[in-house]
């Protein structure tokens, strides 16, 4: 954190640092960067809930983004989706019992030509029907 400190506009650097030491935002943390800062805790908070790659809770050891955008809903992502995630027994944002699988929305991957796409573990996969993301959770086996 007093690597950051210094900096104009410190907060989303130390978020980013602490995340990517911690792999998500403890509470604890969230209060020492706001009395650094000198703000309030909601204000960190606010800081943390507004930006999706922030994580509250540690994420699995593998990350499912699946494509919620225009492009990737009409050619049916939305249902697909749907599917594997009434599979797995998880809500957007959730993560599999066994700290397998985390699977988060995300909004654009740039791959609208060959929608539905996703990404897991930053590989881009496109033209996904449920089966393709079945065969994409299958890949993240411990």
């Amino acid at each position: 954190m007093d690597q950051h400190k210094g900096l104009e506009g410190p907060m989303l650097p130390i978020l980013h640092a602490l995340q990517a030491t911690f792999g998500h935002l403890p509470e604890a943390a969230m209060r020492l960067v706001a009395e650094m800062l000198n703000l309030t805790r909601a204000e960190v908070h606010g800081v943390v809930s507004f930006y999706h790659d922030f994580r509250a809770v540690p994420a699995g050891r593998h990350m499912l983004k699946i494509c919620r955008a225009e492009a990737c809903q009409s050619m049916g992502g939305e249902a697909a989706a749907r599917a594997l995630l009434d599979r797995l027994g998880l809500e957007w944002g959730g993560t599999t019992p066994d700290g397998r699988l985390t699977i988060e929305a995300t909004y654009c991957l740039g791959l609208c030509a060959t929608a539905p796409a996703a990404m897991l573990d930053g590989r881009v996969a496109g033209r996904l029907d449920p089966a393709g993301l079945d065969a994409l959770e299958q890949e993240a086996q411990p």
